[in-house]
C-alpha cells in the first residue's frame, strides 16, 4: 500500500533551502534517522511518492535543526560548534549567575507532539501528518473462512 523513496538531497534541498550548509553526508545521515521514526518500507499509508519524501524531508529538516552543529549565527551547519539546545518553553530566566528555567509545551497531549513543535520543520511534518494518525474503521468480512469449514457465518446483533 505505502511506497519506499531514496533519499535526494537536491529535493531535500528545493523543499529547504536552509539546509543546504549541512551539507549532503550530515543530512543523509539525519534521513536514515527519519526512516526510523516515519516508516519508509511500503507498509505504510502513503501511497504517493511526493508526499512520502516531503513528509521524509520534513522530518529531516527537522532533526537537521535540533542536532547539526551550528554556524557564529546559530543556523545548522556542516561544521561549527555543537550545543545542547533548550526543549520547552522559557518560563523564567535570570542574568546574574545566569539561571534558567524550562516548561514543557502546553496544549500537546503527546510527547511525540511535544518534540516535533520544537522547530518549524517538526510544526509541519505534525500538521501535513495529521490525516494519518486518526482510526479508521475496517468493517468485518461478511463471512469468516474458517480452517475447516467453507464459510462460517460471523455473530450478528439480535434486538
Amino acid at each position: 500500500m505505502g511506497v519506499i523513496v531514496a533519499f535526494d538531497y537536491d529535493k531535500l534541498i528545493a523543499q529547504f533551502p536552509a539546509m543546504a550548509p549541512v551539507g549532503p553526508q550530515l543530512l543523509e545521515i539525519y534521513w536514515d534517522i527519519a526512516t526510523t521514526m516515519h516508516g519508509n518500507d511500503g507498509s505504510g499509508p502513503i501511497a504517493k511518492e511526493s508526499l512520502q519524501r516531503s513528509l521524509l524531508n520534513m522530518l529531516t529538516a527537522h532533526i537537521a535543526q535540533l542536532f547539526a552543529p551550528k554556524d557564529p549565527s546559530g543556523n545548522p551547519s556542516a561544521a561549527g560548534t555543537t550545543s545542547i539546545g533548550v526543549v520547552g518553553r522559557v518560563q523564567s530566566a535570570t542574568e546574574g549567575s545566569v539561571s534558567i528555567a524550562t516548561a514543557a509545551l502546553e496544549g500537546f497531549n503527546t510527547a511525540q507532539a511535544s518534540w516535533l513543535v520544537q522547530t518549524q520543520y517538526g510544526a509541519l511534518y505534525f500538521a501535513a501528518t495529521a490525516q494519518f494518525r486518526t482510526m479508521r474503521y475496517q468493517p468485518p468480512p461478511y463471512g469468516i473462512y474458517g480452517p475447516y469449514s467453507t464459510v462460517v457465518t460471523p455473530l450478528r446483533w439480535r434486538r
